[in-house]
């Protein structure tokens, strides 16, 4: 196990060197050596994964902060959940990497952009290995650098780093949340590793106001990363960045680590049901929310962005009901399914010479027949066909939930209609029909290389099986995953006692294949048969549509209501006080030292008979005030 500081090492060794040797590694080489050192921390991650005995182990490397009572070792934390996020975070990573090669091989960055993402993989690992909350924290920051990094990657566009810079702000809101439950954790618990503060943490009884606040200012962290209401409006933006960007950090990994952390932390959230309810409630409202936007958008990484934040909600509402491996089944599944609709949606991009409208594409499939597959594949996996591996993560959250909340089960089951209904709109609008593009476009179109398609097969095959980990009760009593996450999972204290009767999960099987075939078939007759495309114009959009359209206007609130005043309350202290009083007095003392230079200067004449007077007229005042006194 000593083994495990090589999984992080390969990737930051790969930075260090395309990073420092970028004018050295010519053509594709950068991207072979960083695609190459992602897979090594595969390999790595595998051979931990298959030689691992079902105990924890705490690997230290050093002692890294140590001041009074507070004790933070640099150390790394080998255990069923850490193992998981190994096996995803460097699996998807090293596809995405691959994929990258053919993606961005015309790109002038080509080196910087695989020193960016092998840095990315590196703070990630580091995230999930942590056997402490700094070293969590520390990975956690540097994946939020990395995504600002990588979403402002084409920087000669300004609206790209504004883009960027939301990203960053919005998630330092979060962050400060984070931090302070750290804060509060070491003042209550007087540790931050995590065998301290779940030890202690069990002598705590439920919904104590000090566990509460901690696990509130936690969450807060995770709504920022994991791009919860309010923190949301961040993640569709960020698709300003590469593809492969948008594939890697904002569907597979950075936004799951929320879901990560709350999981990590379930020994803390178990005794504060107050918090999870308040979670459930949350991810029900992101979940529904951003199903709606997607409805309407036209962009293709925006659709995809909006669904993957809806994704989230689910997850978040599974971590509410304190299904917390059923969230982490969910997490596994999407990050199979949402990588390939990004990088599939990256071929098409591709070939259509950069253009994301979807009502300016249309008959791809001929065109582009193993994009269009594996498309496909990704869209009946996340809307829950059996048996590709959505249909059963996503049926157990609805199972799980249902047994603790039928308002959150009836909205979750609105939204997987929702979810089916704009993937096939999606899928329909780009792949059937006839092409809508430019002619330039369409003399262009082809299928992409075999360096970007072999990625994406693979990733199909593990939409497809993936399910197999999680299968329901009514087909096996052996749930893989949970059987592996159970050492680590506490579950909250009344809640999930009973599971859902064979009858209900064969019935909610059952009414979900049945709406699913009722949504393909009334897509398909909308958007092919009858070429329902969407108006290029928001002058011929309906009410609602221009309000979905528009994101229900949520940047535009964000801006007048906290946006706007801020600038203008900083424009107010720029002028009055950092200008005007400030500079005011700067600028007082500095005349005030000239004026008095140049009386002082009055009296250096340059004649000695005058010193000699001046000498002994201060001597003899000196004198007489001394007498006087």
């Amino acid at each position: 196990m000593q083994l495990i500081w090589l999984v992080p090492a390969f990737p930051l060794i790969g930075f260090l060197v395309t990073s420092f040797g970028q004018k050295r590694l010519g053509g594709i080489s950068a991207g072979i050596l960083a695609s190459s050192s992602v897979f090594a921390s595969f390999i790595c991650s595998l051979y931990l994964f298959f030689t691992f005995k079902g105990e924890a182990q705490t690997v230290q490397l050093f002692n890294w902060i140590q001041s009074g009572s507070l004790s933070i070792p640099f150390s790394f934390l080998l255990d069923q959940l850490s193992l998981l996020m190994l096996l995803i975070v460097t699996g998807i990573g090293t596809l995405i990497h691959i994929y990258s090669i053919g993606y961005m091989k015309s790109d002038q960055a080509f080196a910087r952009f695989f020193s960016y993402l092998n840095l990315f993989v590196f703070f990630m690992l580091l995230l999930v290995l942590g056997s402490n909350y700094v070293v969590l924290f520390a990975g956690w920051e540097g994946v939020g650098l990395c995504s600002y990094l990588l979403i402002g990657f084409w920087f000669k566009n300004h609206d790209f780093n504004k883009a960027a810079n939301k990203a960053f702000i919005m998630n330092r809101i979060g962050d400060l949340g984070f931090l302070l439950g750290i804060i509060l954790m070491f003042i209550t618990f007087g540790s931050v590793s995590y065998d301290k503060v779940f030890d202690a943490a069990k002598l705590v009884e439920d919904n104590q106001p000090v566990i509460i606040a901690i696990t509130m200012l936690l969450f807060i962290g995770a709504m920022g990363k994991s791009a919860q209401i309010p923190l949301y409006t961040w993640l569709p933006d960020a698709m300003a960045g590469p593809t492969p960007v948008s594939a890697l950090i904002h569907a597979a990994t950075m936004v799951t680590a929320g879901i990560y952390m709350v999981v990590r932390s379930n020994v803390l959230y178990s005794i504060a049901p107050a918090t999870l309810s308040f979670i459930a409630i949350i991810g029900t409202l992101t979940a529904l929310f951003a199903a709606t936007i997607a409805m309407k958008q036209t962009d293709i990484k925006k659709v995809l962005a909006y669904s993957t934040v809806s994704q989230l909600g689910y997850m978040f509402v599974a971590l509410g009901v304190g299904a917390y491996s059923t969230a982490m089944f969910h997490v596994t599944t999407h990050a199979f399914f949402k990588a390939l609709l990004f990088l599939a949606a990256g071929s098409v991009i591709h070939a259509v010479g950069g253009e994301q409208d979807i009502r300016k594409m249309g008959g791809l499939k001929k065109k582009l027949p193993i994009t269009f597959a594996v498309f496909m594949i990704g869209t009946l996996a996340i809307s829950g066909i059996p048996p590709l591996a959505g249909f059963f993560s996503k049926d157990e959250i609805l199972a799980k939930v249902s047994m603790q909340s039928p308002i959150l089960f009836y909205v979750l089951a609105f939204t997987s209609v929702l979810t089916a209904m704009y993937m096939f709109r999606l899928l329909f609008l780009t792949f059937y029909g006839g092409f809508r593009g430019s002619k330039e476009q369409a003399h262009h179109l082809h299928e992409s290389p075999s360096v970007m398609t072999w990625p994406l097969v693979l990733l199909a095959v593990l939409s497809t099986v993936g399910g197999f980990m999680g299968m329901p009760t009514v087909f096996s009593e052996q749930h893989l995953l949970h059987n592996f996450l159970a050492p680590i999972i506490s579950s909250p204290a009344g809640l999930l006692i009973s599971e859902p009767s064979h009858l209900f999960e064969w019935m909610l099987m059952g009414s979900s294949v049945f709406l699913l075939a009722i949504i393909i078939v009334w897509s398909y007759r909308r958007y092919v048969s009858r070429e329902a495309i969407p108006s290029l114009h928001e002058t011929d959009m309906s009410l609602l549509t221009k309000v979905l359209y528009n994101k229900y206007y949520i940047d535009e609130l964000y801006s007048a209501v906290f946006v706007k005043p801020l600038r203008a309350f900083g424009s107010f202290f720029q002028k009055y006080i950092d200008k005007a009083f400030l500079d005011g007095i700067i600028g007082g003392v500095n005349k005030g030292v000239v004026l008095g230079s140049q009386t002082v200067r009055l009296i250096q004449t340059g004649n000695i008979g005058f010193y000699i007077f001046a000498m002994v007229f201060g001597i003899i005042a000196i004198l007489l005030f001394n007498l006087l006194l």
